[in-house]
């Protein structure tokens, strides 16, 4: 056996080896995976090199061929097998001019998943104006000797191996992240490109997709200046109902339908990168108002959700109690239906709702509910359960994210049996189901990565690895919008007008209609299971104890009550105190600031090495007590 390897200044060094194995040898020890061979440092950037060896041919040996035997029958211990080391580099750090460079070295090896990263994530650190003038103005103009950067000797082949690599990184950056062209009314950068692609690049692929993109953008434009918002869930045309409809007009069923059909269209509208915690955080400030708009209007969906359950439940307050409990029962109902639609975002709505203060604490309307929807209820509220850092959510959200079918288990048989019968119709009729998700889980883990991990690294670095494990998170938000695709869901006209058309009311509103219903009653009446609050320890996770100290109980509030919607804002990780006054409950909204204190550091950094005991693609699930995303101002 011999080893040779030879230094290569180039991203991926070879060397052959050939090998006889004795007869006595084992082919898995031969065929070794990946060896750690440490870390490399150049000016401006820092890589982790490893050597992967892999087996490029086999022959027969010298006796194997005397005997004519090839191939396939070939007995163990007569062959000679010949091996390629490769010597892999990845960058971990590195200046913004050798992160957009590692792009072009990144296509040559066909390295797309950096390129994916990259545009994923490139926003946290640089502009889409410095990322493009760097890759068009450094490596783009194909005149310069500049492409001698990328180690070519052939100047005609150096010229054609960058043009290539140039016109499918932005052939994937249009596709992938048009949004960052988004820049009305004068679009600079998306017509700087366009300007470079007719001169260096005319009839290609790339000019088209930018010319027809710049279209688009122009279209919409003149759509918002008449009121249509890119994000307008109803955009659909009005049609004309005699009078408001009932809740109870609509089947169970149907709602659940409707849900899903407003909360998959807004999903695969919103933008992943909006979601990165570098970004999503800076939208409280006054010149960011219109930050992020797909993001606020899922977030809108949900508030808009949970208030109408609300609503539904404490409006009429001339309603006995059996019939109250019978609108509780039938949103129990919907979300099961939810659940089987794999719709994971108004399901948490729901429940939320059922959860929040106002609702919770209906001693006399909650005994009414029938056993059987009690243990429903239990069942899917289990799903958002914060222990072990919501496990149940995340490994249901990983396991059904883009199965065709939801895979339900009920210990109640009757449930099951429903079920089962709904799962199986569906497969007859050949219909798959998408995936929603709750987005608050993809905004609270993003924000803790990006406080929990640096932007730069000893030397002013950017840290490429923070965007690595970010990227994690961002591919699955894309994976699940994908799958929304499979819904085939029709709008209902009628419902969805009957759902704009309800008066939400207010925390303080419910709360005031709630005590009218039922006055202060003994603890000990049946009640939903309560559910352990996370606003405590998130609390003391940004702001110390001091947050809870100072806040007031309210009254009948019990001692481990869940959250309702006005409960803790995962939209950005703030916390309004379910346990404060609910006249003040807007008020006591508290936001981590970009830079924590020492203690908060190590909190936060504890938080990110619990998530790092999971596999890395597990950021998925349900970060955070049950509750409204965010109750956003207009």
């Amino acid at each position: 056996r011999s080893w040779k390897l030879k230094g290569c200044p180039s991203e991926c060094a070879t060397v052959f080896k050939s090998a006889i194995p004795s007869r006595n040898e084992k082919p898995e020890r031969l065929i070794s995976s990946i060896q750690d061979w440490g870390e490399e440092v150049e000016e401006g950037a820092v890589y982790h090199v490893t050597l992967k060896r892999v087996q490029i041919q086999q022959a027969a040996n010298k006796g194997a061929r005397w005997l004519g035997v090839e191939g396939d029958q070939l007995p163990p211990g007569h062959t000679v097998s010949q091996y390629e080391t490769c010597k892999i580099r990845t960058i971990k750090a590195g200046t913004l001019e050798k992160l957009v460079e590692n792009l072009l070295t990144a296509f040559g090896d066909n390295d797309f998943t950096y390129i994916s990263i990259f545009l994923s994530t490139y926003r946290g650190f640089a502009s889409t104006k410095e990322v493009l003038e760097l890759l068009l103005d450094r490596y783009g103009n194909l005149e310069t000797s500049s492409c001698e950067e990328v180690g070519s000797q052939n100047s005609s082949e150096s010229k054609t191996v960058l043009r290539n690599a140039i016109a499918s990184i932005l052939r994937a950056w249009l596709d992938q992240c048009s949004e960052d062209f988004r820049e009305p009314p004068s679009y600079p950068c998306l017509l700087k490109l366009l300007e470079y692609l007719q001169r260096s690049m005319p009839g290609s692929d790339p000019e088209r997709r930018a010319q027809n993109l710049l279209e688009q953008f122009q279209k919409q434009e003149i759509e918002n200046d008449r009121n249509t918002s890119p994000c307008n869930l109803y955009d659909e045309e009005e049609m004309e109902i005699s009078g408001p409809e009932e809740f109870s007009f609509f089947r169970e069923d149907l709602v659940a339908e409707q849900l899903t059909y407003m909360d998959a269209k807004l999903f695969k509208k919103v933008v992943p990168h909006h979601c990165l915690g570098c970004i999503w955080s800076r939208r409280d400030k006054k010149e960011n108002k219109h930050l992020a708009p797909t993001i606020r209007a899922t977030i809108s969906q949900f508030n808009a959700v949970t208030k109408c359950v609300v609503s539904t439940i404490l409006k009429s307050k001339e309603l006995k109690t059996q019939q109250r409990a019978k609108i509780i029962e039938k949103w129990i109902h919907i979300a099961h239906e939810c659940r089987i639609l794999k719709n994971f975002s108004s399901l948490r709505a729901i429940v939320s709702a059922l959860q929040s203060n106002s609702i919770y604490r209906l001693k006399k309307t909650w005994a009414a509910v029938p056993k059987d929807r009690m243990l429903m209820f239990e069942e899917l509220s289990d799903i958002f359960s914060d222990h072990d850092n919501y496990l149940t959510s995340r490994e249901l959200l990983m396991k059904e994210g883009t199965s065709k079918f939801a895979n339900l288990d009920s210990s109640v048989k009757e449930n099951q049996k429903r079920t089962q019968r709904r799962l199986q119709l569906q497969k007859d009729m050949g219909v798959m189901q998408g995936t929603v998700p709750y987005l608050g889980t993809f905004l609270t883990d993003l924000t803790m990565l990006d406080t929990a991990l640096q932007d730069y690294i000893e030397g002013g670095l950017i840290n490429f690895e923070k965007r690595r494990r970010e990227f994690e998170v961002i591919a699955q938000i894309k994976l699940l919008q994908s799958a929304c695709n499979s819904y085939c869901m029709t709008p209902d006209q009628k419902f969805i007008q009957w759902f704009r058309r309800q008066q939400l009311l207010s925390e303080e509103e419910s709360y005031s209609l709630s005590c009218e219903i039922e006055t202060a009653v003994d603890t000990s009446t049946t009640s939903p299971k309560p559910r352990k609050s996370m606003v405590k320890r998130l609390s003391l996770l940004f702001l110390g104890s001091e947050v809870i100290t100072n806040s007031t109980p309210t009254k009948e509030q019990p001692k481990s009550t869940p959250s309702g919607s006005s409960g803790e804002s995962m939209d950005s990780v703030s916390v309004s105190s379910c346990e404060s006054n609910h006249s003040e409950s807007e008020e006591v909204c508290v936001t981590p600031i970009d830079t924590p204190d020492e203690p908060q550091k190590k909190a936060l950094e504890q938080y990110e090495v619990n998530l790092s005991l999971s596999p890395p693609s597990c950021f998925l699930g349900g970060m955070g007590q049950t509750g409204s995303i965010s109750t956003l101002e207009p």
